[in-house]
């Protein structure tokens, strides 16, 4: 895989990992009410969640190149235009308070088991919008030469990128919290990855 495509694969990562949403949210009351222990056990069940997911994707595609070239481009330039459609929703967001939703964050939760292994990966796993995702993203970086390590790295970088970015949530929110700053800056967030995702849509068509 070039390099230049696995950075533009790796800060979609980064800016999609950095957006705040129920990930967030879980993750942030795992720490709070079951410790940096559970916290960080979220983080990483729920990269896996999400690695699982890419990994599945990635196979998907690559036997639709085998079998049937012509569907593998109709999914790609359908990806293109799913990825544009992110991108101009983004675009357009407004800045907006993000409270992690306070009924996930009420003293009652407290008494509750904390179970970071079981909640990361359900998490990620229970949201299907993951899996169209993928398929629109990879659909931009897999060709007919792919090999099975450019899959390896491909899906690795998912799964590490979410997690490290978790685990770093957890970190700070067993010590002191960062929501405040993330929340002033959700928005911007959203028009830098827009704009990206415009652009990497935009390169099939000029290619």
């Amino acid at each position: 895989m070039e390099f230049h495509l696995w950075l533009s694969l790796a800060f979609i990562c980064v800016m999609g990992a950095l957006s705040p949403g129920p990930s967030l949210a879980v993750v942030v009351k795992n720490t709070l009410f079951g410790g940096a222990k559970q916290g960080y056990a979220t983080a990483i069940s729920h990269g896996a969640g999400v690695a699982l997911y890419a990994a599945l994707t990635a196979l998907g595609i690559g036997v639709v190149i085998v079998q049937s070239p012509m569907l593998f481009s109709i999914i790609q330039y359908a990806g293109a235009a799913f990825l544009v459609y992110l991108g101009i929703k983004a675009l357009m967001s407004k800045k907006q308070n993000f409270d992690l939703q306070e009924d996930a964050l009420a003293p009652e939760d407290n008494q509750q088991v904390i179970n970071g292994w079981k909640d990361g990966f359900l998490i990620a796993f229970l949201n299907p919008k993951l899996a169209i995702f993928f398929l629109a993203l990879f659909s931009q970086f897999v060709d007919s030469d792919a090999s099975y390590q450019q899959k390896v790295i491909m899906v690795s970088t998912v799964g590490i990128i979410d997690t490290l970015w978790y685990l770093i949530v957890a970190f700070m929110f067993s010590r002191g919290p960062i929501l405040e700053k993330l929340k002033r800056n959700s928005y911007i967030i959203d028009k830098i990855t827009g704009s990206f995702l415009i652009l990497l849509a935009a390169r099939i068509v000029v290619n």
